[in-house]
């Protein structure tokens, strides 16, 4: 009796040295693996150098194969960026045109608030964004510090000179970052020049109550 002839494999084995076809990695899951790596990434950049938060660190961090990160994300670039915004985009500005000091003194908390969400955020910025290899991170990071400028070019045109004294918008945005950042990225210096045992996080109140009035103190009109 004749042998029934046997079927073909349903697809042709993988041949030494053929490389793999560009998609998708094999045991990828979709949405719920891209929020499981920006969650990762996000917690990494809570409290790490941004130098440390590599695709390696941020996939073991979410139980994933470093393949899956850069096939959602691209590059590490675009990862850290992406989460850069998220976190500021998690507390949106609200501009109220009718009470310009009031949402200039809002804006200066919103301000410390995000650099207390992440404190290496401005680090990551000047340190990596600013200079990524990618043209279009370089764009988002411009675009995306530009919008706080704005804010203030808008404050400064409906104050129109009655409750604010005239000012330099990116001035006043360097201002800002600075003072607010440097207090939660120079902890370890700042905990020398006060008395052991110091509650740092009522310093950190004190201080930006501080800020807030020195700068509405120093832009109001006289």
């Amino acid at each position: 009796m004749a042998k029934t002839p046997a079927k073909p494999d349903s697809a042709p084995a993988k041949q030494p040295g053929e490389r793999r076809r560009k998609g998708r990695p094999a045991g990828s899951g979709g949405g719920a693996i891209r929020e499981s790596v920006l969650a990762a990434a996000l917690a990494l950049l809570r409290t790490l150098p941004p130098n440390r938060v590599s695709v390696a660190a941020v996939a073991r961090a979410a139980g994933v194969d470093p393949a899956l990160v850069r096939y959602y994300f691209g590059s590490r670039e675009a990862l850290l960026l992406e989460v850069a915004q998220l976190l500021a985009e998690s507390d949106p500005p609200e501009y109220a045109s009718e009470h310009p000091v009031a949402a200039l003194e809002e804006f200066i908390h919103r301000t410390f608030r995000f650099s207390r969400s992440a404190k290496y955020m401005q680090r990551l910025m000047v340190e990596e964004l600013s200079g990524a290899r990618s043209a279009d991170v370089r764009n988002q990071v411009r675009a995306w510090n530009r919008r706080p400028i704005e804010f203030y070019e808008n404050l400064k045109h409906d104050a129109e000179g009655e409750e604010l004294a005239d000012f330099n918008p990116l001035f006043l945005h360097l201002a800002i970052v600075g003072i607010s950042d440097f207090f939660m990225s120079g902890q370890a210096l700042i905990k020398l020049l006060v008395p052991p045992g110091s509650d740092m996080a009522a310093l950190e109140h004190d201080y930006e109550r501080f800020v807030v009035r020195l700068l509405l103190d120093g832009l109001r009109e006289r």
